[in-house]
């Protein structure tokens, strides 16, 4: 082979290894710090104005899941209201429970709604999603006392 050949391979080999290492430090430090929260406040939606006089508080329907809580694990104990939106686990800074659990990841599970219903959705995490011994690999109906396992840590909707 000639000179240049040789040259132009080992240029290329370390383009290669450079490469490797950015990833590398990409993925470190985006597992140590997190994904980095926006800069500017955004603004508070406005709600519609009250209604007077005959305004009701309404409960809901008899049946459902009021809340997520996690019922085993690091964070056992802790619970967060469920409302219409989805509910975000993992180890990041935008998860509505943050796991201190050193097998889930940054982003590792969801929980939504479709306005009758909850799902579970495993987002592509390293360790899995489980309902009993059954990984999760798309979304799955739930329901009330259902136990699922993200990493050491167990949660499950509750009244």
């Amino acid at each position: 082979m000639s000179e240049l050949t040789l040259t132009l391979i080992k240029l290329g080999f370390l383009a290669v290894l450079w490469l490797f290492v950015l990833s590398a430090v990409s993925v470190i430090r985006s597992d140590i710090f997190g994904t980095k929260a926006p800069s500017t406040p955004r603004p508070a939606k406005q709600k519609a104005p009250a209604k007077v006089g005959r305004t009701k508080a309404r409960k809901p329907p008899r049946g459902n899941p009021t809340t997520l809580k996690i019922v085993d694990g690091p964070n056992a104990g802790q619970s967060v209201p469920l409302g219409d939106g989805p509910i975000l686990l993992g180890r990041g800074t935008d998860a509505a429970i943050r796991l201190d659990d050193d097998y889930v990841s940054t982003r590792h599970a969801r929980f939504a709604t479709n306005g009758e219903q909850w799902f579970v959705e495993d987002l592509g995490s390293t360790n899995g999603t489980y309902l009993g011994s059954q990984r999760i690999t798309t979304p799955i109906p739930i329901g009330l006392g259902i136990q699922v396992r993200l990493g050491k840590t167990i949660v499950e909707l509750q009244k």
